[in-house]
């Protein structure tokens, strides 16, 4: 096939690779059969894979299994795949052999031809070994797991963690600035009774809170490594120590603490660690969207609707009307949460699919996973900088509205009752009046009773209003 092409060989038999391609024969088959998404794995499982070869290769030398130069040379080929210079060399489909086993052997030969590149020796000759040497003591079964685990983990704690933590502190700074406007509670829909801006805000930025308090839960399961299994959990061809140590490796090399699975059989013919770890992103996600939903709301106008909050000018709103102005953030938070609801989806389905000693469902639940991952701490961040921390109150809206509410006869309970309030309530909707202005009319309170009973401000604060207090 020319210049442009090598030949490699794998237990099947020759096959051209392109000539500038670290990978080899088991890549180039994998490209070849899933011509399917033109997806592939992103840099977070592409860095875990380097991760976990470099750790592999330095407990296989630990235990002299693994001559220094051969580990050497793969573990500095290894550094260079977890930093991404070899990023544009893992080219396998998402949508391949359940295992991952195509990019198990995708991490293989790229390292093996790398690493017999440093030594001096040429790509493709197999002076490193894809199989032998790098694939030391490992199998695709318990590769991809543990790949699998060390990537979800990261990205929980350095991507997911992070952009939360930055939305709850957004959220905690408008709490604050916004405490004392008082303004309209809402239930159903309706008019409720009165409530201050910061409250609301402190309650998105406790569900924020609790949403990183849930994600921190499952860490615990996703720490388990499988590593040390190999094909179907019983370590064959693998040496004891190995797994306690690569793990010890795997911890150092990324500042995340691992260790090696309770239960090898576990690891590798289920996921449910990987299952309720989304289950947790999927939370999250949904505590976004309704915050996102509620600000939308607030801000909806801005003459003909709540109007409580302004929201920042981002971009133009339309295409034809001029002036219109969007929460278009939000609006990308919202579509977000759909698109981690799908991916809970696919997550599920895969972990509930394992069958006897291994999950076939490796590839798309790490993908998904990551995705979400991604995807949620990214639409944090911006939701965050862009849309929250530029929020402003209409202060005088808010009083305003808040005055004509309905809902503020229901302090009048402990003074009148419950169906004398009720009736002022109705009387003031009826007349287009205040209820402070019906219930003084009635003489049911007088004017000072009622402009005690019926400050909102007091009625944003536990306790028991009356004209008497």
């Amino acid at each position: 096939m020319g210049d442009d092409y090598r030949t490699e060989r794998d237990s099947l038999g020759e096959i051209q690779v392109p000539a500038d391609a670290y990978w080899g024969a088991q890549t180039q088959r994998a490209v070849e059969n899933f011509p399917i998404s033109d997806s592939t794995f992103g840099r977070r499982f592409v860095r875990a894979l380097g991760v976990v070869k470099k750790a592999a290769a330095q407990a296989n030398n630990d235990l002299g299994l693994l001559d220094d130069e051969t580990a050497d040379a793969i573990v500095e080929a290894a550094d260079e795949v977890i930093v991404g210079d070899h990023d544009d060399q893992f080219p396998v489909d998402v949508f391949q052999t359940g295992s991952g086993t195509s990019s198990n052997m995708n991490a293989n030969e790229v390292i093996a031809n790398r690493a017999a590149e440093i030594l001096g020796e040429e790509v493709g000759e197999r002076a490193v070994h894809p199989n032998d040497h790098v694939n030391y003591g490992q199998s695709s079964n318990d590769v991809i797991p543990t790949a699998m685990h060390v990537a979800a983990l990261e990205a929980v704690e350095k991507d997911v963690e992070p952009a939360l933590e930055l939305l709850a502190d957004a959220l905690d700074e408008k709490a604050e600035e916004f405490d004392g406007v008082v303004k309209t509670g809402r239930t159903h829909l309706q008019d409720a009774t009165p409530v201050r801006l910061g409250q609301e805000f402190g309650g998105y930025r406790t569900q924020v809170e609790k949403g990183i308090e849930r994600v921190r839960d499952v860490k615990d399961h996703l720490s388990e490594l499988a590593l040390g299994g190999t094909a179907v959990g019983t370590g064959l061809n693998t040496h004891p120590e190995f797994p306690e140590k690569a793990a010890a490796y795997i911890s150092e090399e990324t500042g995340v603490s691992f260790r090696e699975a309770d239960d090898h059989f576990e690891a590798q013919a289920a996921h449910d660690a990987m299952n309720e770890a989304h289950g947790a992103l999927r939370t999250v996600a949904g505590s976004l969207n309704k915050i996102a939903n509620d600000l939308r709301m607030l801000a909806s106008g801005p003459r003909n609707g709540l109007g409580e909050i302004e929201q920042p000018e981002n971009q133009p709103g339309s295409s034809i009307m001029p002036g219109k102005i969007n929460p278009v953030v939000a609006e990308a938070v919202n579509q977000v949460h759909k698109q981690v609801v799908g991916n809970d989806a696919a997550v599920n389905a895969g972990a509930v699919e394992g069958q006897l000693d291994l999950n076939l469902y490796k590839p798309v639940i790490a993908h998904n996973f990551l995705e979400s991952s991604n995807i949620i701490a990214n639409a944090s961040v911006a939701f965050a900088e862009k849309f929250v921390a530029k929020l402003e109150a209409n202060e005088e809206h808010c009083e305003a509205q808040v005055e004509r509410s309905m809902a503020l006869a229901t302090a009048l309970n402990p003074a009148i009752g419950y169906d004398k309030a009720s009736e002022v309530a109705k009387a003031a909707l009826k007349e287009g009046k205040s209820v402070k202005e019906v219930v003084v009319e009635k003489g049911y309170l007088s004017e000072e009773e009622a402009e005690d009973a019926l400050d909102p401000e007091k009625m944003t604060h536990r306790g028991i209003l009356s004209g008497d207090d």
